[in-house]
């Protein structure tokens, strides 16, 4: 269908007729509105709303329409950008362009944006999709053009010549696991539960044929949905979007008038004018690739960065919050600088402004740069190391609670308490190097020098306190004192143990202290089993 309206496209138009194919386009609309006749711009993936070639009676009576059914259902457990992306049927190209923010996806599309923020998440999409109709200009005197200053104006480098119409559903079906739980069993149930959904019948009034097994992990379960289609309201539960999917079929076949675009043909201006703005190059596969794993890791960072922050040990102890923030606000920061870049590079790129070596500069920058996801990572596990060593101190004192700064002094001043025993953890307050490496990194933006070759600035390497052996074993004697005192003294009502965090250089790793009517009278306590 397309060759023949190029070819009817073709006709009258002083250019190669045999470079059409080679020069054809068809790219995947993303919940934008693309239709027949409207320019495009691929240089920035863009499209120009209110200009046109023509005017509305000639796109109007140009206009070919014709039925094109057809329906799809499909699986995917994997939350990558590429799966999605996969899924939507997005070019190499568009994805470019999407992950430097050149594109405002809607509707379905909006499915690209969804990402999982834990690791502790498992999912498994459900994507339904169905076309309708197919529209296509088919001008036979394409050089009566109704507006030919569009040329010169260099805008635009595209004109949409055809339009395949449908709608998309995406059904994110999502279940959180606990740390101990066995993530590799839940994501198999998961996915098993999904794709039971279209084998399930509905009887009566809409009660579903699930076995009490399944109804119990349909429980656990919730779901977010992205499409084309107006529901009433989204469902957000397994037995909600059940319902849904049965309805899928017969909501787009009731109001065929609400299709929207999913797939579009673009036809090149400069086959019409000379003048036209053009695409001078597409960026390489391999490149694209590079851009899409670099932005793949850094998703990853964000969704273990997260995990952390949602521990219990990060709200109760300030300075490893602290530190946490300070990660998270430069992580933040960094991506709209990354972005950013990318959004300068890509269309100069394609346009001619630039050569392909500027996005190779980019990757080669941030790979050279303390932002690169090795050392992110690396300093995340040491984060992850330093949370796990008070994890495992809390947990085998769990009847002890943790107390900030405040709480401890609440309980000082509390006239019924004598004695307070505290487990100290003294140096989780100190200065990171690493963390003002970033700082410093983005006082400047290094994307805007594209020097690929240039030394940016070394990381120093520390040695963290509880990296050292020597301090770990100090912290377990301290642990295992403290908790001999604490069983021993759980019934005296004057005593009260707790476990803190204050700053103390000179004791590294934990200590414990001892107050006695709401003053500290010592540091280094080594207490017997009984206080009188």
């Amino acid at each position: 269908i397309y060759f023949l309206s190029v070819r009817k496209l073709a006709i009258n138009c002083p250019v190669n007729h045999c470079l059409l194919k080679k020069n054809k386009k068809t790219i995947v609309s993303l919940g934008r509105p693309l239709f027949p006749g409207m320019l495009y711009d691929c240089r920035k993936d863009s499209f120009i709303p209110g200009v046109t070639l023509w005017d509305k009676k000639s796109l109007r009576e140009d206009l070919d329409s014709r039925p094109q059914l057809m329906t799809d259902l499909k699986f995917s457990s994997s939350d990558s950008f590429s799966s999605k992306s996969s899924l939507l049927d997005v070019s190499a190209s568009l994805k470019a362009s999407f992950l430097g923010g050149l594109v405002e996806v809607g509707g379905s599309a909006k499915y690209l944006r969804d990402t999982k923020s834990s690791n502790q998440q498992s999912r498994v999409t459900m994507h339904y999709s169905e076309t309708s109709r197919f529209d296509q200009l088919t001008m036979t005197q394409l050089g009566q053009i109704t507006y030919p200053q569009v040329f010169e104006q260099k805008t635009a480098t595209h004109v949409v010549t055809a339009v395949l119409y449908g709608a998309q559903a995406f059904m994110v079906f999502e279940r959180s696991s606990a740390e101990d739980e066995n993530k590799q069993d839940i994501e198999g149930e998961l996915n098993v539960m999904v794709k039971k959904i279209p084998g399930f019948s509905i009887e009566g009034k809409g009660a579903l044929k699930m076995t009490d097994a399944d109804n119990k992990k349909a429980e656990n379960i919730t779901c977010t949905f992205y499409g084309d289609v107006h529901l009433e309201q989204n469902p957000t539960t397994y037995i909600e979007a059940l319902e849904v999917y049965k309805k899928l079929p017969t909501l787009l076949k009731k109001n065929s008038e609400n299709a929207v675009p999913i797939k579009v043909w673009l036809y090149p201006l400069s086959l019409l004018d000379t003048k036209a703005a053009r695409l001078e190059r597409e960026i390489s596969t391999r490149l694209i690739s590079n851009t899409e794993d670099m932005m793949e890791e850094l998703r990853e960072v964000e969704r273990t960065c997260n995990d952390l922050s949602r521990r219990t040990e990060v709200n109760v102890f300030s300075d490893i919050k602290a530190r946490l923030r300070s990660f998270q606000d430069s992580f933040s920061i960094y991506k709209m600088v990354l972005q950013k870049a990318l959004a300068r590079v890509l269309p100069a790129i394609r346009g001619g402004g630039m050569e392909e070596q500027s996005l190779e500069d980019t990757l080669r920058i941030h790979s050279s740069s303390p932002f690169n996801a090795d050392l992110l990572n690396q300093w995340l596990d040491d984060a992850k190391s330093e949370l796990y060593l008070l994890n495992n101190h809390s947990k085998t004192l769990n009847e002890i609670n943790i107390k900030d700064s405040d709480g401890l002094n609440g309980i000082l001043l509390h006239p019924d308490i004598d004695v307070v025993l505290c487990l100290t953890f003294t140096s989780l307050k100190y200065k990171d190097p690493y963390l003002s490496t970033l700082t410093e990194f983005l006082k400047s933006d290094k994307f805007k020098e594209l020097d690929g070759n240039k030394t940016l600035l070394s990381v120093i390497s520390d040695r963290k306190w509880f990296k050292d052996p020597d301090v770990i074993a100090k912290m377990r004697e301290n642990l295992s004192v403290f908790r001999r005192f604490s069983e021993a003294n759980k019934n005296e009502k004057s005593v009260r143990l707790i476990i803190s965090a204050i700053s103390n250089p000179s004791i590294p790793g934990s200590s414990i202290y001892l107050y006695e009517n709401g003053k500290l009278t010592d540091t280094k306590f080594q207490p017997i089993m009984m206080l009188t």
